[in-house]
């Protein structure tokens, strides 16, 4: 079999799988976010957190929940890393230092999960249990939580309330994401993921040292980081490691773990809002330009330029013989259209079009199918926007969902769709302008401004990748990125609850023979053109100066 067959075949059989799991694990998620009843479990956690899960939050209130709980998490992750020293199980690993300590809780508690550290060199048990991978769980809680939010406010009318923060956020950790990642670890160690908590093994001699690997919780690690659209490894080689990935069957597993919250979320969306239609024309937008880049990535990387491309079946640097080409751009794709950022190949390696298409992936607002509830409120705000377009075409009021989408809500809109791009761009220009940082380029010309601008757009897009060759660990770029990341998560949010308590208190508008149909395939095709265009607007400059620079040289 062909290298190029085998890619095409993983792409399918990955197709077939998220089909599989779109209903039923879409309409699980919608029923368990309409329930009004609490586990046992649940309300335990709600006494000790002295919650009210069935008062209803208007959106200044789920507001305070998100930031109150978020301000909390990175205060008790900075304080673990700090005290990293004097804890049992460190593996004698000394406390992170600051800097590297607040960018490393930043990053996890905004589902970035950023590394700018050797997993397996800083971290010990308890900071990576305890630590990171419980943030794993409630950073991607949190972001559903704010996805449901506004789905809420496209089907409630005549109320500013939008559910219960607590209550989401506790229902969509302990309903969802463990129990899925339970499931999904049992599958990873079965497959050859390693799970314990050994200490650190010489495993032989090399060119006259010792080779050194230490144990972990890997599988636990590994199913929720893929599953919450986490990205961060137990390991600094990360998803190409062959004990976080150790075959091509996981290697696929893995990208199905990463997909299939959200895309089935757009089936909750449907179910929440009382047409199942409408869901499908938004998974719809994300399936096509999901599959889209990855047929673009798969041609530029198998594209064969010369005798060593030719022998190897195409452009092989930088990416495990394990999973080759056509696993690594369907891996590369997925987790640069979400917000994952896990790695089985280096991006840096990859063709200069190819590395180019990771970074438009971040660059579209990771949409398709995004983040675990970054990504649905994502592509909702995108839909506003469309709509907006299409009524100023007819000269018609916009509507969605039976909702008018008037100044206000198209000012939230706006400010959500220009935030990101402005963090990304102001940060790496600053990093260019100044004399320092681009001292940590290992590369010069294009491929160098390649490496600045993709750490910011990993950062400010909550992605977590890295295009390899920068060295981020400098107080200049731990800082920054941090920022990054803390603006490029929180700021959105307020716009995305604020636009949904401000559709929650319309009253429904009436379907008409004018009214537009945002359940038909030709508004898919505005969204996805509208995607595009807003996105090649705001980003080409930056992407000349980069890599299609490097592609076209």
């Amino acid at each position: 079999m062909g290298p190029v067959l085998a890619g095409v075949l993983q792409l399918l059989a990955l197709i077939g799988a998220l089909a599989l799991a779109y209903v039923p694990v879409g309409t699980y998620m919608a029923k368990v976010y309409s329930s009004k009843r609490h586990l046992r479990v649940e309300k335990w956690i709600y006494k000790a957190i002295g919650a009210n899960p069935d008062a209803e939050m208007t959106w200044p209130a789920y507001l305070r929940g998100v930031l109150a709980f978020s301000a909390v998490s990175v205060l008790f992750l900075y304080l673990l890393q700090r005290l990293q020293g004097v804890l049992p199980g460190s593996l004698h690993f000394s406390s992170v230092n600051p800097a590297q300590s607040f960018n490393t809780a930043v990053s996890f508690v905004t589902n970035t999960n950023w590394q700018s550290y050797y997993g397996e060199q800083t971290m010990g048990h308890v900071v990576q249990t305890a630590g990171l991978a419980v943030q794993n769980f409630v950073s991607a809680a949190v972001g559903i939580a704010v996805a449901v939010a506004l789905v809420r406010g496209f089907a409630r009318s005549r109320t500013g309330e939008l559910g219960n923060f607590w209550s989401d956020l506790v229902r969509g950790t302990l309903r969802i994401l463990v129990p899925g990642a339970a499931i999904a670890a049992v599958i990873l160690v079965a497959c050859g993921a390693i799970q314990n908590f050994s200490g650190i093994h010489e495993v032989g001699q090399f060119m006259g040292g010792s080779q050194q690997w230490n144990g972990g919780a890997v599988a636990s690690q590994e199913a929720i980081k893929e599953l919450g659209t986490n990205g961060g490894g137990y390991f600094n080689a990360n998803s190409a490691h062959p004990f976080e990935n150790p075959t091509p069957f996981t290697n696929l597993f893995e990208i199905f773990l990463l997909l299939v919250i959200p895309f089935s979320l757009t089936r909750t969306f449907g179910v929440m809002v009382g047409s199942v239609k409408q869901g499908y024309a938004i998974l719809a937008t994300m399936f096509t330009i999901w599959l889209g880049f990855t047929a673009l990535m798969m041609w530029t990387e198998f594209a064969h330029h010369g005798p060593a491309l030719q022998a190897a079946g195409g452009a092989m640097e930088g990416k495990e013989v394990r999973f080759g080409v056509g696993g690594s751009s369907i891996f590369a794709v997925a987790t640069t259209l979400t917000s994952t950022g896990a790695v089985n190949s280096f991006h840096s390696s990859f063709t200069g079009l190819g590395g180019g298409i990771t970074m438009l992936s971040m660059m579209l607002g990771e949409i398709a199918p995004g983040g675990t509830g970054s990504g649905l409120y994502g592509i909702l705000i995108m839909a506003v926007i469309a709509v907006f377009i299409a009524g100023l075409m007819v000269g018609r009021t916009p509507e969605y969902l039976g909702k008018k989408i008037g100044g206000r809500e198209m000012k939230l809109a706006a400010c959500y769709i220009l935030i990101t791009p402005a963090l990304v761009l102001v940060f790496t220009a600053a990093s260019m302008a100044l004399p320092t940082p681009p001292h940590s380029m290992l590369n010069s010309g294009a491929h160098g401004f390649s490496e600045v601008l993709y750490a910011f757009t990993s950062a400010a897009n909550n992605n977590g990748s890295a295009f390899a060759g920068l060295n981020a660990n400098t107080d200049w770029f731990n800082t920054m990125t941090g920022l990054a990341m803390l603006l490029g998560r929180f700021l959105p949010m307020i716009f995305v609850l604020a636009l949904a308590g401000s559709l929650a208190e319309q009253k429904p508008v009436p379907v008409t023979a004018g009214t537009l149909r945002t359940e038909k395939p030709l508004f898919t095709g505005l969204l996805v053109g509208a995607i595009l265009i807003i996105t090649g607007l705001t980003y080409f400059p930056a992407l000349a100066l980069g890599p299609l620079a490097e592609g076209l040289a």
